[in-house]
């Protein structure tokens, strides 16, 4: 199963090539990241995947290990916020593989793949940077989202 998590594109996440700036590929599967996993503040309903206390003075953070992108086609400006589909590749000891597929907004025929991306993250314990291990909880609300890890084609 895959969560579908909509990111609207800013004027600023493009470039002199009118398409979304590799740099800002970054921040984009950033805040879907954010969305699938934080927890969301006040009122605000998340993912069932959004399990991870983020804010100042958690007792555990994740940190960015590794990143992998691979880009399909130029994503251009559109209004509506661009599709994308997120799942987990793997889940380890104290570590997840977070696997994404970006597409065309919702609706929006044909429907185009523009990018593969996948990102290492390990969670470490705040106090001593020292690698906290995935718990049970965690555990439970992510195994509905656990697939075969991205498949990047044009590697070589």
């Amino acid at each position: 199963m895959r969560l579908h998590i909509p990111v609207p594109l800013r004027w600023s996440d493009f470039d002199a090539y009118a398409h979304v700036n590799n740099a800002e590929m970054l921040r984009i599967l950033e805040e879907a990241r954010i969305q699938a996993f934080w927890l969301p503040d006040g009122d605000v309903v998340g993912e069932a995947t959004a399990i991870l206390d983020a804010r100042p003075g958690a007792e555990t953070i994740s940190l960015i290990a590794r990143q992998e992108i691979e880009y399909l086609a130029p994503i251009p400006y559109m209004r509506a916020p661009i599709d994308i589909e997120l799942w987990i590749g793997r889940i380890g000891g104290a570590s997840l593989e977070v696997c994404y597929e970006l597409y065309s907004p919702i609706g929006v025929e044909p429907r185009v793949l523009f990018t593969r991306a996948s990102t290492t993250i390990v969670m470490v314990r705040a106090d001593t940077g020292r690698p906290q291990r995935i718990g049970d909880e965690q555990r439970e609300a992510w195994a509905p989202y656990v697939e075969e890890p991205v498949t990047f084609t044009k590697r070589g």
